[in-house]
């Protein structure tokens, strides 16, 4: 329980509330061996309900209501029996207070009344309560925090002055100080909405985008690069964008949700719907070679569950991933029917959907490049010349496969198969080779043979399909495919290098080159989706050096490495003595064959007939992709990874303990569905999808996500949420102080369209958050914590707006919206510890000086701003992040080299501003700094510490002239000594490496 409601319970109370005065006891208390898990369950007591509670165990109750002597569970508590006592020593739980046990008694004596826990029950919708101070009411939010500050005999406190206030409502809207003529014109305007009016500027400006978007990427688990050790590079930048437009454009919350989790679902999705579904691609992928790409993908789908239910339900869903919750009605099939609902991803690994964008195409540039209408149609154009091409070349292939395999190919008679795991392959009687599914889920295959040829050139296989795995395609995965990371040919042990491979068919982002590359993380695949991938498909390999047969033993192995059982389901070896004519790449087989030494080889290459039927699509190809080439050739777009779902759905089991490996096949697949405890998902005659999901999510039934969503929003603006646990709404998190105004809040959040904007005006418009920060002694005494919000809060801001700040207040700020992301400086040797050094060529011009939102982000070494200001890694989700204040990062403001060229250009910016060199002006320029860096004037005293500062460095610097010329850097003051700029440099860095600078009053 919080500080607020132990000292509730200390008074006395004259009707015991189980959600407010008894639940936070039992849940902390019992709930963990007499709660809602059944596997994890004492004595078959169960406390969290009055049925349970209330059951005859055997002649006696642990709750008998009305008698709270002959209720067991008193009699328990206060047992000095070691075995008796509850909750027992081995528990490591603290015993249960006397305070406690009184109401415990009294609560039993009243009845024993239970009550749903309060999160899950539906939405009220209170009235605002009249309160007797109404001169400090501004909008109903006050009438609520009134009337709990007057039944305590409180006074809230006076309002904060106009310049911190304004420092403040743009700090928390946009992430960005005013500057000092918005501060000048603020001040002036006795106007009784000039507050108001500058609130509605704000929502509306592209930067609030910016300020709020920054709290939701850190939900999304935002991050530029995949995680893990190698954590490589990706371009997830569109999203970004995406959200900071939707944010800007005040995009109903419900479509926020809808799109973000089920855009690629809806019916004919725009791009922009697309690129929002990548939400739930932030996930990290392991690119190590060697891993199991099966075991990742779960990894993957586990974190999308866990993360919806923490970023909408407020929940700690993950716990039930192993075992049914211990405290809140989440059981492990609840899971894992959420789990069913991202269960059909196509993504494995770094594969999967993408989209391409271009740089300026969710926020134009001011200069593109290239305009993105004038893009489309020419990916369009080379998209549509590339198929047609594809398709004719391979109906040819396919008359020449036909024609050349009675003549070209012997199958040989196969004297082994065998496996590195122990499956036992099968030799059929057409000498194919048939691979048992059952096994490990990745397997390296072998069969040895003995051509019977003289000589060896070239070795065809065949993948085929068949019906003990797959009627229609060659592979054992679910959806018909395999993943072929390795082939190899030895001839006596030693293995053969080829001079051409080339397949009949091939997906353009897995080809038979993978298979190839001695690299175990890529793979030949073929495209299920895709219908010419049906049926028996071919791979054609000429040796570099064709082979004199006496004998030998040839050894074919397949490495299937990618897990997941993406097996070669069936698959058949030819030899031949002589390459074929042509493989079934003709303009590949030109290139390789052009100066063969065979004569009908060149003769069939140059047929008037060949020519004529290929010369025209390689032409069309050719020049769209020149075109193309020249258009993106400064633009490159970004491939920005998407969700999409497979044809058919995955099966989903339970995973026993939440291990993937450990099925529950007994209990059968599980249905995509919703937990118990929440309103129903309304889903008739079909199977549940992740749009359903989606809107179930937003249904304004569903009294979670409005109270969760609505409780973070306040968190934003005072530090804390009116529920301070705000990423656990279950049974161990803590009662909401306000639980009225919550509902209040959540209701008119709904009624007003599921406007974030129409939300943020009521809070930033209300007298209780234009409250003064100031700490009164007596609150000390009353609410040390300021949970009752009899003032504001001050804290520190953000890693991000930090750095913002100082790029406003030293002018250096180059406030261009999205794009890929920047590199500003950072210390040498960042990546000195992770696996595998990333690049970094610091930026030039204006994307130097970007706003941090924009900065690229690795999650293994981010940039020492923000991990030095407490941002997380964003391997998962994070709903809040946790404030330090250290040593170092005062170090990092007085010292780093991007602080050190703000205070240059702040210096500088002063003399710009102020030129000339008089006491007069001297004091005009400290004003100024004031206004920039704190948005207020000094105090006489503060002037006369910063004027004796500068005169005293002008002194040390006029001695240390080279000393002077490191301070002052790239930013002199034109007609002004290196001394006198060195002295203004310092007195900027002086004031931006201040605990005011970097905190929100």
């Amino acid at each position: 329980m919080n500080a607020f409601l132990k000292a509730e319970s200390a008074v006395p109370v004259s009707k015991i509330r189980f959600n407010e005065h008894i639940r936070p006891i039992l849940s902390n208390a019992c709930f963990q061996c007499h709660g809602p898990d059944d596997k994890k369950r004492e004595a078959d007591l169960r406390l969290d309900t009055f049925e349970g509670a209330t059951r005859d165990l055997g002649g006696y109750k642990a709750i008998l209501p009305g008698s709270p002597e002959k209720s067991a569970i008193v009699e328990r508590i206060l047992s000095h029996d070691r075995d008796e006592v509850m909750p027992p020593p081995k528990s490591k739980k603290p015993p249960i207070t006397a305070g406690e046990i009184e109401l415990l008694k009294r609560w039993i004596a009243q009845g024993a009344p239970y009550e749903g826990h309060w999160a899950f029950q539906p939405l009220q919708n209170p009235e605002p309560p009249a309160v007797r101070n109404t001169a400090a009411v501004r909008n109903p939010v006050d009438r609520f925090v009134l009337a709990t500050l007057e039944s305590r005999r409180i006074a809230p406190s006076p309002e904060a002055d106009k310049a911190t206030l304004l420092r403040r409502v743009h700090l928390d809207l946009t992430g960005l100080p005013p500057t000092p003529q918005e501060s000048e014109a603020f001040l002036a305007d006795r106007s009784p909405d000039a507050y108001e009016r500058v609130v509605d500027a704000l929502l509306a400006s592209p930067h609030h985008g910016e300020r709020w978007g920054r709290h939701w990427l850190d939900q999304a688990r935002y991050a530029d690069s995949q995680g893990y050790s190698v954590d490589g590079q990706r371009a997830m930048w569109p999203y970004r964008d995406w959200v900071i437009r939707a944010l800007n454009a005040d995009m109903p919350f419900n479509q926020f949700t809808v799109e973000q989790i089920a855009g690629d679902l809806l019916p004919n999705p725009t791009k922009m719907q697309r690129i929002a579904s990548a939400f739930h691609r932030n996930t990290m992928i392991n690119q190590e070679g060697g891993t199991d790409a099966e075991q990742f993908r779960n990894e993957a789908v586990v974190d999308r569950v866990n993360t919806t239910g923490a970023v909408w339900l407020g929940l700690t869903a993950g716990c039930a991933q192993c075992h049914s919750h211990k405290y809140d009605p989440l059981s492990h099939q609840e899971y894992f029917r959420l789990f069913a609902f991202f269960n059909s991803g196509t993504d494995v690994n770094s594969t999967g959907e993408t989209v391409d964008v271009l740089p300026g195409e969710l926020f134009p540039a001011k200069e593109a490049k290239v305009p993105v209408a004038q893009y489309e149609a020419a990916r369009q154009r080379v998209a549509k010349a590339k198929q047609g091409v594809a398709q004719r070349r391979a109906e040819w292939v396919r008359g020449l496969v036909a024609a050349t395999e009675p003549t070209q190919w012997h199958r040989p008679a196969i004297g082994t198969a065998s496996s590195r795991s122990g499956r036992v392959p099968q030799i059929q009687d057409d000498g194919s080779v048939l691979v048992p599914k059952e096994g490990t889920p990745q397997d390296v295959i072998e069969v040895a043979f003995t051509p019977d040829v003289p000589r060896l050139e070239a070795i065809r296989l065949q993948v085929l399909p068949d019906p003990s795995f797959n009627a229609k395609f060659a592979g054992t995965g679910k959806d018909g495919s395999f993943a072929l990371n390795e082939l190899e040919v030895l001839v006596d042990g030693n293995a053969k290098a080829f001079d051409l491979a080339v397949s009949d068919l091939e997906n353009a982002k897995t080809p038979l080159s993978h298979a190839l590359d001695r690299d175990p993380a890529t793979a030949w695949r073929l495209d299920p989706a895709a219908p010419a991938s049906k049926g028996s498909h071919e791979a054609w390999l000429v040796l570099k050096e064709p082979v004199a047969m006496e004998g030998q033993r040839v050894v074919l192995r397949l490495r299937h490495e990618t897990g997941a059982f993406l097996f070669i389901g069936k698959f058949a070896v030819s030899v031949a003595e002589k390459a074929p004519l042509l493989p079934p790449d003709p303009v590949l087989a030109a290139a390789a064959w052009k100066a063969s030494r065979d004569p009908q080889t060149a003769a069939q290459t140059n047929d008037p007939a060949f020519v004529r039927a290929f010369a025209k699509m390689d032409r069309v190809q050719a020049a769209a992709d020149f075109e193309f080439a020249c258009l993106t050739k400064d633009a490159s777009p970004a491939q920005v990874m998407v969700m999409k779902d497979l044809p058919a759905p995955r099966p989903t089991f339970l995973h026993i303990r939440g291990d993937f490996l450990s099925p529950d096949k007994a209990l059968g697949p599980l249905k995509p569905g919703t937990p118990e405890v929440l309103p129903a998902l309304a889903v008739e005659g079909r199977e549940a999808t992740r749009l359903d999901l989606a809107r179930w999510l937003v249904d304004p039934k569903n009294p979670l996500t409005p109270r969760v969503t609505v409780n973070r929003i306040w968190m934003r603006y005072f530090g804390q949420g009116l529920v301070e646990t705000e990423n656990d709404f279950g049974t161990q998190g803590t009662p909401p102080t306000h639980p009225e105004l919550l509902d209040w809040l959540s209701r008119q959040f709904i009624d007003g369209g599921w406007s974030m904007k129409k939300l943020h005006r009521i809070i930033v418009t209300s007298a209780t958050y234009r409250q003064s920060s100031v700490v009164r002694p007596e609150l000390m005494e009353t609410d040390p914590r300021n949970l009752l919000l009899a003032r504001q809060n001050r804290f520190r801001v953000d890693a991000e707006i930090v750095r913002d700040s100082a790029l406003a207040a030293s002018g250096l700020l180059d406030p261009t919206l999205g794009g890929p992301t920047v590199y500003p400086p950072q210390p040498e040797g960042v990546y000195a510890f992770t696996q595998a050094a990333k690049p970094w060529v610091v930026s030039k011009g204006g994307e130097r000086y970007r706003r941090a939102l924009y900065t690229q982000f690795y999650r293994s070494a981010q940039h020492p701003l923000t991990s030095t200001f407490d941002a997380p890694n964003f391997s998962t989700t994070c709903t809040r992040r946790l404030r330090s204040n250290t040593p170092l990062q005062a170090l990092m403001m007085a010292n780093d080299e991007t602080f050190m060229e703000m205070a240059q250009a702040a210096a500088l910016r002063l003399w710009t501003q102020i030129p000339g060199a008089s006491p007069q002006q001297d004091q005009e320029r400290v004003e100024f700094a004031f206004r920039a860096f704190f948005n207020r004037l000094p105090s006489e005293k503060e002037l006369k510490r910063s004027l004796e500062f500068l005169a005293a460095r002008r002194v040390s610097y006029a001695a240390a002239s080279e000393d002077a010329k490191k301070v002052v850097g790239a930013y002199p003051i034109s007609g002004q000594s290196t001394g006198e700029a060195a002295a203004w440099t310092s007195f900027t860095r002086a004031l931006l490496n201040t605990d005011e600078f970097i905190t929100r009053e």
